[in-house]
């Protein structure tokens, strides 16, 4: 049994992995900021383009360009709900690169739309959402 790099205590098979075959949306932003992570661990470029909001959306991420990064693990600090529609999660995630540890602190920005969860923006190192 593969535990799902999210942190969750879950399989990955019973976890993300059903999001990112697209078996079913995430049910919160919670949930979707876990599956990105994920995402980020296993190089799913195309996953993290499709929950991206495509107002701030990126063309490319070019994550085979970042071969060096070894994702060492994620903390989600808060999730709040704003209303029906909108949520922030606060995490930190923590990586390594050339053998060098780093944290991304970041409080993310979620819009619902259509029922699918999607990643906006976020403010690094914890800054107010």
């Amino acid at each position: 049994m593969t535990l799902c790099p999210c942190a969750s205590g879950q399989p990955y098979a019973a976890c993300c992995a059903r999001l990112h075959a697209g078996a079913e949306p995430a049910a919160t932003a919670e949930a979707l900021m876990r599956s990105r992570y994920s995402a980020y661990v296993l190089g799913l470029e195309a996953y993290l383009l499709a929950t991206w909001h495509r107002s701030t959306r990126p063309a490319a991420l070019h994550l085979a360009d970042e071969v060096g990064t070894k994702w060492q693990g994620l903390a989600v600090k808060r999730h709040q709900a704003l209303d029906e529609t909108h949520a922030v999660v606060e995490f930190v995630a923590r990586y390594r690169v050339a053998g060098r540890g780093h944290r991304l602190h970041e409080i993310s920005n979620f819009v619902r739309e259509d029922g699918c969860w999607f990643y906006v923006d976020g403010n690094l190192n914890g800054g107010a959402a």
